[in-house]
């Protein structure tokens, strides 16, 4: 854990030059002009026709839905398919009406019988609802959506497979749903459209894929998606404009394109069977070289670390980031470790910074040596020292924020707890690990937050002066620290990053 970093300002993830879950939008006068007029004259109509449409596709999939089981397939009736028909021609006619004039489709689309599961990146917005509509597959979808009025219905009209994010047994039962209705030897119906990134992003880059769609080791096709217009106005991201806000942009423009490209089979080897996770890397691989973007180390579960924000927000997330995917080989997501948490900081407050090497520190973890634990121990490696041991009040701290991010202020009144000495306080040296493990930064000079106490260099700080500070100053870590201009060592605060993992500013 050296006092070292990779990059002091907020930065996107390895592999784009832009955060993929963050979405701005500039307009010229041009735009601004063109927006205007089309809002007074022709945005009313598509609003109105885009509306009647969705609403008489209502009634087609209340009625298809009746009678029907979620979980048994059943065969097709001919007035269902009557239904079906309709409501294909009726979506079209909405998805006209706003903008969307011509659909250009490259491939060709596979036979359900042949592949029963199709991975359709990148995931971006809710027009991405186009190929759905055009081919009524079964989706994965949040529970919640089939709550939304009208829309819900024509969701359980192409029988969804429903997942619960928060909910881990959910997301256990969706894969194996997903397994079920792949491996029914075309029973179902529908093919399965998955989009694997499990979120939306800007389209700068693909994020990592998630494997339910490569469990069932069965074929697959992808399918890449793009939206050539000039100004983005789909791209629905975690931080950007909101979803009336582009639905209102989108039906402003003169006219909307997209593409969708059905790219060939992909077959999975025995290894690929095996192993879902490398399955999912290399069809990613593939359909990051057919739209030409960049691959992405960043998944739905780091969301909340590279959009943190705040007085403490953290500074630089690439080694956190690094952190909690090693904590995820190890089978300890982020909706898992909130007990482990606490008992982790109880006992390394025992320790009362004691150093562990590698076999003590397994024993810490209850866990067995592995590669992936070398690597996180690693880390942590204060090399002035050369020991090979490590101090895990900074992996408790690292710990705690990753698992919340949103809540600096919890990691940082455990860290006082972990650092408190007996005469109460923590000292300027433990305080600048605490920071510099918490915002991603390299050394951190606590001379103006000193100042800004009125206390002396060498003085402790308590958690209740600097939680009254850091609430009274929207921009703390800006206004009442400063990072060391260090040469890079290969460290990111007091986080090494070290083993292959060294990226140049």
């Amino acid at each position: 854990l050296d006092r070292t970093t990779m990059k002091t300002s907020s930065s996107p993830p390895a592999g784009t030059d832009r955060n993929p879950l963050v979405h701005e939008l500039k307009f010229s006068m041009t735009d601004k002009i063109k927006i205007g007029l089309i809002s007074v004259t022709v945005f009313p109509v598509r609003l109105l026709l885009v509306s009647f449409f969705m609403l008489l596709a209502w009634p087609f999939a209340f009625t298809a839905s009746l009678g029907r089981s979620e979980l048994v397939p059943d065969p097709q009736s001919w007035w269902r398919r009557i239904i079906d028909l309709c409501l294909r021609v009726i979506m079209r006619a909405m998805w006209f009406c706003g903008g969307f004039h011509w659909i250009k489709v490259k491939g060709e689309r596979a036979p359900p019988s042949e592949v029963p599961i199709l991975t359709v990146a990148p995931h971006s917005s809710y027009f991405d609802a186009i190929p759905v509509t055009m081919t009524m597959c079964s989706i994965v979808a949040k529970l919640e959506s089939q709550s939304v009025p009208v829309w819900g219905t024509l969701i359980s009209y192409i029988r969804p497979v429903l997942v619960f994010r928060s909910d881990q047994h959910s997301r256990r039962k969706t894969v194996e749903e997903i397994k079920r209705r792949a491996q029914s030897g075309g029973k179902w119906p529908q093919v399965i459209m998955i989009f694997p990134e499990g979120t939306c992003t800007n389209r700068s880059g693909l994020i990592l894929f998630k494997a339910g769609a490569f469990i069932p080791g069965l074929p697959v096709q992808p399918v890449v998606l793009r939206y050539p217009n000039k100004l983005d106005t789909f791209s629905w991201t975690w931080r950007g404009p909101g979803a009336f806000k582009l639905l209102w942009l989108t039906l402003c423009q003169p006219h909307n394109s997209i593409e969708i490209e059905y790219l060939p089979i992909y077959r999975p080897s025995a290894k690929e069977r095996e192993n879902p996770a490398l399955f999912a890397s290399n069809v990613r691989k593939l359909m990051a070289e057919a739209l030409e973007v960049p691959l992405t180390d960043l998944s739905f579960d780091d969301r909340d670390i590279i959009l943190s924000h705040g007085p403490l927000r953290i500074h630089d997330c690439t080694s956190l980031l690094h952190f909690n995917q090693l904590l995820g080989q190890l089978g300890l997501k982020s909706g898992s470790r909130g007990g482990r948490l606490d008992e982790e900081a109880r006992r390394a407050a025992k320790l009362q910074g004691d150093r562990l090497g590698l076999e003590d520190f397994a024993q810490f973890l209850s866990l067995p040596v592995t590669d992936t634990l070398r690597q996180i121990h690693s880390l942590f490696h204060q090399h002035t020292d050369g020991d090979g041991k490590i101090d895990v009040r900074h992996y408790v701290t690292a710990l705690s924020t990753v698992q919340r991010p949103h809540k600096p202020l919890d990691t940082l009144k455990l860290a006082f707890q972990l650092y408190e000495e007996d005469s109460g306080g923590v000292t300027g040296e433990d305080l600048a690990v605490v920071l510099e493990i918490m915002l991603g930064v390299k050394e951190v000079e606590l001379a103006p937050l000193f100042l800004e106490l009125e206390a002396q260099h060498t003085a402790k700080v308590t958690y209740d002066e600097l939680q009254c500070l850091v609430k009274k100053r929207p921009h703390f870590s800006v206004d009442c620290l400063s990072f060391k201009d260090h040469p890079r060592r290969g460290c990111i605060g007091r986080l090494n990053y070290c083993n292959g993992h060294n990226k140049d500013d």
